[in-house]
């Protein structure tokens, strides 16, 4: 397959190194030439100097920080916008954390061109990235695009759900996330609070996991990243503050009240506005350590 590749970021290096691997015929772009240029000469694919290098692809992929940025990509960067440049049959797949409403509307715009957009999501962070082991939730109004995306799609990720219509795989990373950020601020607020009291955190934490309140983060984040203070995660404070608003504005959209949606939101939006959007996620214990230690 010709595959477009759009940001070759901390988890958008792996997966296309993935594809590289498979076989396909890579053309990689990032907006940091040197990072792509990097990628290129390391994994033997192509370099597009600008988007519109990427015309002949069949599928492009997009891994970027928002679906902002997404958007602009396709609509209003530079001579249009990649929307111009893509021929009619073309797939694209956005494997970002994206607004599921920007999607569809999205999505709209680019049918119009005769390009079918399909939203991939990804669970498992870097890690599973380079194993290609991701949990990939696939959203699209085309099943027959879907089916066609799923060997690309498999070079990633080992588990592949089909969520629904298009919009619903960025809808199900967003809620999964959200319930993952819910489940550390329970855990991280249970340790500061336990620790005041005179309780020790590590074995908070060892008793958690033998008990009801193990979650993910107290099974794989806790004890070597807050509590040994490690705070290397690798995902950013700042990714998952943006998931949560998503599932909280969601909330809002389909008029449900939800309102530990919007409290976790506010609680991450407080670590964000503390600490700084680069910071690792893990971290955000200290800005709710009142007052945060530095």
């Amino acid at each position: 397959m010709r595959v477009g590749f759009i940001g070759i970021g901390n988890m958008g290096w792996p997966m296309a190194a993935n594809v590289a691997k498979a076989g396909h015929r890579l053309t990689v772009y990032d907006t940091d030439a040197a990072r792509s240029a990097q990628f290129a000469a390391e994994h033997a694919c192509a370099q597009a100097g600008a988007l519109a290098d990427l015309a002949e692809s069949e599928f492009v992929i997009t891994m970027l920080p928002t679906g902002r940025i997404v958007h602009e990509v396709y609509t209003t960067a530079r001579n249009g916008g990649l929307i111009r440049h893509l021929r009619a049959g073309a797939t694209a797949i956005d494997m970002s954390s994206s607004e599921p409403t920007d999607t569809r509307e999205l999505g709209e715009a680019l049918a119009a061109r005769g390009v079918t957009l399909i939203d991939a999501p990804v669970s498992g962070a870097v890690p599973r990235a380079q194993t290609a082991t991701l949990t990939i939730m696939i959203g699209g109004n085309e099943l027959s695009a879907i089916e066609r995306a799923k060997p690309l799609l498999s070079c990633m990720g080992n588990r592949l759900f089909e969520t629904g219509p298009l919009g619903s795989g960025h809808a199900m990373k967003a809620l999964n996330n959200f319930v993952a950020a819910a489940g550390f601020t329970a855990a991280a607020e249970a340790l500061l609070i336990g620790k005041r009291f005179g309780l020790e955190p590590a074995k908070m934490v060892d008793i958690l996991n033998v008990s009801t309140g193990r979650n993910f983060s107290t099974e794989v984040v806790m004890k070597e990243h807050v509590v040994g203070e490690k705070f290397s995660t690798g995902f950013a404070l700042g990714l998952l503050a943006k998931d949560v608003k998503i599932a909280a504005d969601l909330a809002q959209a389909v008029r449900l009240d939800a309102p530990l949606t919007q409290l976790v939101s506010d609680r991450w939006a407080l670590a964000q506005s503390r600490l700084g959007a680069s910071s690792d996620h893990s971290k955000a214990v200290l800005s709710w350590d009142d007052p945060p230690r530095e």
